[in-house]
């Protein structure tokens, strides 16, 4: 599956967002989540030439052979608007939905991505990814990511009837860091292992702009004097996103800047 979007048309944008995390948090606010999500995709529309998801947009999915977790319709129903419409959208698949297959493609025709992408819009090229699993450190994880990401798991857990297997994934989510996130750790300076990953790639290979999610905190930090890494945040806490005018990419707050 290739991405390529070599030319933006005048007065077209491209838009970045990360870590809604449908599903977190009590019912009422993940309600409340999914309709400032929903009323950003309406706001963005009319300019949006393509948009990126960039991983974790649900606090738990798994696709079934004939059952989706349920929830979220509006959502989903806004997705198809979209891109029904004739704008691209293109997930990436995160640490909390790396089980999602070929749903989204089939009904709503869009791709699924589960590897860091390389795109060049306009002549800046793009480093794209959710961003778990990279970097230095972190090495339990990346032994689990292999383990859930293996045929095999995938087999086994669709064996459980899913009022079972998504009860447990959700409470096992639960315990997650989304769960937590007003612990999470500001600015780590020298230790932003996304910052670190971004210097190594940045040696081997010039990308203008690297983007991810995963970090949960809205970052725009220089990697070197000519390349930027943006970490798009999240959307429990902020309402963050990225947008590519054809010559310069910006982070912004939907509640702020919208």
């Amino acid at each position: 599956m290739n991405l390529s979007i070599d030319k933006l048309p005048a007065g077209k944008k491209i838009y970045f967002a990360s870590d809604f995390h449908f599903g977190a948090g009590d019912k009422a606010s993940a309600d409340l989540r999914e309709r400032r999500v929903v009323k950003w995709l309406d706001s963005i529309k009319a300019d949006a030439h393509a948009i990126f998801l960039m991983g974790d947009m649900f606090d738990f999915w798994f696709e079934y052979k004939e059952v989706i977790p349920k929830g979220f319709i509006r959502f989903q129903g806004k997705l198809a608007e979209i891109t029904d419409s004739g704008i691209p959208i293109y997930f990436f698949s995160g640490n909390h939905d790396m089980w999602m297959f070929d749903y989204f493609t089939k009904e709503l025709g869009i791709p699924v991505f589960r590897e860091s992408q390389k795109i060049t819009i306009n002549n800046k090229r793009f480093f794209l990814g959710h961003g778990d699993g990279l970097g230095p450190g972190d090495g339990f994880y990346k032994f689990l990511k292999k383990i859930f990401e293996s045929k095999l798991s995938h087999w086994l857990f669709a064996r459980v009837h899913p009022n079972l297997g998504v009860g447990l994934a959700n409470a096992w989510s639960r315990k997650s860091r989304i769960g937590n996130i007003e612990s999470d750790k500001g600015f780590l300076g020298d230790n932003e292992w996304l910052l670190t990953y971004c210097k190594e790639q940045e040696h081997i290979e010039h990308h203008d702009y690297y983007i991810f999610g995963h970090r949960h905190l809205p970052l725009d930090l220089e990697v070197t004097n000519n390349s930027r890494y943006i970490n798009l945040g999240e959307w429990v806490n902020y309402s963050t996103y990225a947008v590519f005018d054809g010559e310069a990419l910006k982070l912004l707050d939907f509640e702020k800047d919208g």
